[in-house]
């Protein structure tokens, strides 16, 4: 499969670029999962402004991290006869009945930061990272870091069942041969900065006060903080005492990594939409159909990389 590199950057489109159909005619759905997570957040504001540019009518539907009502929302959308449906599913498994719906109303559906496991031809194309390369690259990270020395990681999950939480866990491959480095526990924490704080808690209690747990991997940044909250609770020094890798690089990571109690991150843009809106200009121009796959780019942010100039550089991303 050709991958299809998308800039991180937010884009806009000329009106005229939608062919037949003006920009303004265009009534867009957006399911999205919730509000979980500060990336979440920045997603969300950055398709309505992307939208909002390009003079595209955006329907919003709020799942609250429930695939019930996301599924509601999309048979409210195709009720509502939208040109086109963007979709970040809670979780991969259960959508063919309703995408199939949608197929069959002609409205195309665009994955957004997240996969299904459905059959192809029933969305236009998913706007995604590379969830398997991210947990990767925070694996190796790991990996160089100890350089060698004994390490038990704990590892907090995103939400059970999601594509990110699946394919974030295979970057544990990242370990493999390395007799050093062990995974002594691991359990979700549902993405959300709360549930963190808990689990982090529980493992910390399990494992001798956290005296026997050298890094963190967590699956997004705001388990990461609400970890980070729980390790100086314990009277122990995130970043030093217990290493901390995580994903997104949301602005509140890179406040961590200044104050020296986060080590790294691994960069998920929540620039969705912009790639996804050029898709669907393209493809409701000519009908031509897209790459299954359009992936967006990555980068491993360190303590080196002065992270309150990117934090800055993150606030004016919509977070």
């Amino acid at each position: 499969m050709k991958f299809v590199k998308a800039l991180a950057s937010a884009t806009i489109l000329a009106a005229c670029t939608f062919g037949s159909a003006s920009a303004a005619d265009l009534v867009v759905g957006f399911s999205q999962i919730g509000s979980e997570s500060g990336w979440r957040a920045a997603e969300t504001t950055l398709t309505k402004q992307q939208a909002e540019q390009r003079g595209i009518d955006l329907k919003f539907a709020d799942a609250q991290q429930k695939q019930e009502n996301q599924i509601k929302a999309i048979r409210s959308f195709i009720a509502q006869g939208v040109n086109a449906i963007l979709l970040a599913p809670v979780v991969a498994t259960g959508w063919d009945e309703v995408l199939q719906e949608a197929k069959d109303a002609e409205i195309p559906v665009i994955l957004l930061d997240r996969t299904v496991d459905a059959p192809k031809e029933l969305y236009l194309t998913a706007v995604t990272s590379d969830l398997v390369h991210e947990g990767n690259v925070a694996g190796k990270w790991l990996v160089d870091t100890v350089a060698g020395k004994p390490c038990n990681v704990v590892e907090l999950q995103g939400t059970t069942g999601s594509s990110p939480a699946i394919d974030r866990k295979k970057g544990e491959a990242a370990l493999a041969g390395k007799d050093n480095l062990k995974i002594v526990r691991s359990q979700t924490g549902d993405f959300t900065r709360t549930k963190g704080k808990e689990v982090m808690e529980s493992f910390l209690k399990a494992e001798d006060g956290g005296k026997n747990i050298c890094a963190l991997y967590a699956h997004n940044d705001d388990m990461a903080v609400g970890a980070i909250q729980a390790i100086k609770e314990a009277g122990l020094k995130p970043g030093k005492d217990i290493l901390v890798v995580s994903i997104d690089a949301v602005p509140d990571i890179f406040q961590a990594m200044a104050a020296g109690e986060a080590n790294a991150t691994v960069e998920l843009t929540p620039n969705m939409a912009g790639p996804a809106f050029d898709v669907l200009a393209t493809y409701l121009k000519d009908g031509k159909e897209p790459e299954k796959w359009i992936q967006t780019e990555s980068k491993l942010y360190t303590q080196a990389d002065d992270p309150m100039k990117v934090y800055e550089e993150k606030k004016g991303l919509g977070y």
